[in-house]
């Protein structure tokens, strides 16, 4: 048992001091008034000791009071927290589930070690199947599904930004496999730090923006939550720095923020291997560390809204930019392909764009990455990664399986389960992204009425300065007359050649849009679920910020992806004819009817952050491919 021994030089001191010591540590004063009290060299006297109990009867009651708190906490959250072990029974970590349909977080360097099926213990005793859903290997996130409930605990989740250096902070999981019975091991500390950032460390493996604590990370720990003091997850622990024989916990370790997670989780929904972002830049510090561009991608989404060398990045996703590194820590937490807000100042003056964030990898690199097998994090070059032997060295216990394991894990899977995974290309678990397909695409069975209509369509009407507009969807093409100017394309197949200029290929995007009306996603070449993402820098922060489905259609090399609000609703589409070509971006501010069918009757165009022009429909003519009769 620890002894708690505390020295000063006088009874006064002593008293002043124990009071703030409770205050402020609470747990610490617990212990000291739970064993015997030294002063100097001499242990206090029975009678000196109940003196000072006497002048601070009201305090032990307090410090009873929140370590009853604490306590409930820690056995409120606790059924959520998940022991993993690999269905070989050869390793394993911690997770935590986030929704009662069995959706849990881990590392990505848990799950690739675990397999597409794992066996996942809770504090209920029970041992429980799962399967993978989706992975982020940059960022160290895996999401897994447990099988079997439907009315699973699970934890809340809190808002990691508002952490400060010194709030409590507990992390719980299965460090060295310890929770044979599947009950958590709990450790206590306090936030060490914020936005940390660790290198990737010879992977891709990298930590952005990440929490630091002293409370004890250790092997087994990774993928578990931390959670704050009123029980809400704020991080999933993965990463620890350690002494150089690999093993010994050194009061320092990482967690990933949950509001990092939070953007990603409709990536990792979407059962793909996703990816982090870059700008299409690169960055260097000024005279007076300002973030000042050092390069830029020509044709990239940062060039095409007009930044340029040298300018000076103010603020980037809302959060102003003091130094390099804190931009590549805010860079490093969002997915690639969200459009985020930057402001950056040239010559003085401020210009606000939107920049689309390229992918920061390839796919190929992405899928090699992926399927590289049990990834851990590693310290800094030149030392062992934790949880790596060293040559000729034994295994450690936690490689082991956990003693004492009662219920080991089977080794086949049963019908019902291997129907939950489907390999595919670029996809964690192609299953996941199936079964969210369906669920968007059940809400274009509103506009089924517009299955087959796949003659000519004519709209008039005009744009918000009384512009007139005219424009024509056809088989064989799409025209436009706006005031005095027209323009026709032809339809898919050729260049797009007579495009409104800044539009992007407005054109060539309702085309898409009218096919996907008339000809169903099935007359595209591919299609898949993208996950969640803001619109049109609609960012506030983590918590605040609309997020909306994303559902990718490709056809004739073009790309569109069409958004979904949370009741389905289509909030409108994203066009790009090419990689290389800018966004056109068509949003719907209201729905009507045209026709006597459903249809979006204002139109917003904009590309690479300027608007081109918005359009309100007011008529619309139909002729059928086979007929000449005309409906209104």
């Amino acid at each position: 048992m620890m002894q708690c021994a505390i020295r000063f030089d006088s009874y006064r001191s002593f008293i002043v001091v124990i009071g703030l010591t409770i205050l402020a540590f609470p747990q610490l004063a617990t212990r000291a008034f739970a064993n015997q009290i030294v002063v100097g060299n001499t242990p206090l006297s029975k009678d000196t000791q109940d003196a000072g109990q006497s002048q601070t009867e009201k305090i032990p009651g307090i410090v009873k009071e929140a370590e009853q708190k604490r306590i409930q906490m820690i056995r409120e959250v606790s059924p959520a927290v998940v022991a993993i072990f690999s269905s070989s029974g050869d390793g394993g970590g911690s997770g935590v589930l986030i929704s009662p349909d069995g959706f849990a977080l881990s590392n990505f360097h848990v799950t690739s070690g675990a397999g597409n099926f794992m066996k996942c213990g809770l504090n209920d005793g029970k041992l429980y199947d799962a399967v993978i859903v989706g992975i982020d290997p940059t960022g160290d996130v895996a999401l897994i599904q447990l099988q079997g409930r439907q009315d699973f605990p699970f934890a809340r989740m809190g808002n990691s930004d508002l952490l400060k250096p010194g709030d409590a902070v507990f992390a719980m999981g299965n460090p060295f496999l310890l929770a044979t019975d599947f009950t958590p091991t709990i450790t206590a500390g306090i936030v060490s730090g914020l936005h940390r950032y660790q290198y990737p460390a010879g992977t891709f493996l990298e930590y952005a923006d990440c929490i630091q604590t002293d409370a004890s990370i250790n092997p087994g720990n990774s993928g578990g939550p931390l959670f704050n003091l009123q029980g809400e997850l704020i991080g999933i622990n993965g990463r620890g720095s350690f002494e150089k024989r690999g093993r010994v916990n050194s009061g320092a370790g990482y967690a990933i923020s949950i509001n990092q997670i939070r953007y990603f989780l409709g990536h990792l929904k979407s059962g793909r291997i996703v990816d982090h972002a870059t700008l299409g830049a690169t960055v260097r510090s000024g005279s007076s560390r300002e973030v000042l561009v050092d390069q830029v991608l020509e044709g990239s989404s940062a060039w095409n809204a007009g930044l340029r060398e040298g300018d000076e990045i103010v603020t980037f996703a809302g959060r102003p930019m003091g130094s390099v590194n804190q931009f590549k820590n805010v860079l490093g937490i969002f997915p690639k392909g969200w459009s985020l807000p930057m402001v950056y100042r040239r010559d003085g003056q401020k210009q606000e764009i939107l920049v689309e964030l390229a992918a920061l990898h390839t796919d190929t690199e992405l899928m090699e990455f992926a399927s590289g097998g049990a990834v851990r994090p590693a310290e800094k070059p030149g030392q062992p990664k934790p949880g790596q032997p060293k040559p000729g060295e034994k295994p450690t216990p936690q490689e082991s399986p956990p003693e004492g394991h009662s219920e080991k894990p089977a080794e086949k899977l049963s019908p019902e389960l291997k129907k939950l995974f489907q390999s595919k290309a670029g996809f964690t678990n192609y299953h996941f992204n199936q079964r969210e397909q369906k669920r968007l695409i059940a809400h274009l069975a509103s506009l089924s009425g517009w299955r087959g209509a796949t003659g000519l369509w004519k709209f008039a009407g005009d744009d918000a300065k009384g512009t007139s507009l005219s424009l024509i969807l056809s088989p064989d093409g799409a025209g436009m007359q706006w005031g005095e100017t027209p323009f026709l394309q032809p339809a898919a197949g050729a260049n797009w050649i007579d495009e409104p200029p800044s539009s992007g290929g407005f054109l060539a995007a309702m085309l898409h849009w009218k096919w996907l009306l008339t000809e169903g996603p099935e007359a595209f070449s591919e299609v898949y679920y993208l996950g969640t993402q803001p619109l049109d820098g609609q960012f506030g922060d983590a918590l605040n910020t609309p997020l909306y489905d994303a559902l990718v259609l490709s056809k004739t090399g073009a790309t569109m992806t069409v958004f979904f609000r949370e009741d389905g609703v289509i909030a409108g589409f994203d066009f790009k004819a090419s990689r290389d070509q800018p966004t056109c971006n068509v949003r719907f501010s209201s729905w009507g009817t045209l026709g006597a069918q459903p249809f979006p009757q204002v139109l917003k165009v904009s590309s690479s952050g300027r608007s081109f022009g918005e359009f309100t429909l007011k008529t619309f003519e139909q002729k059928s491919s086979n007929s000449s009769e005309a409906t209104r």
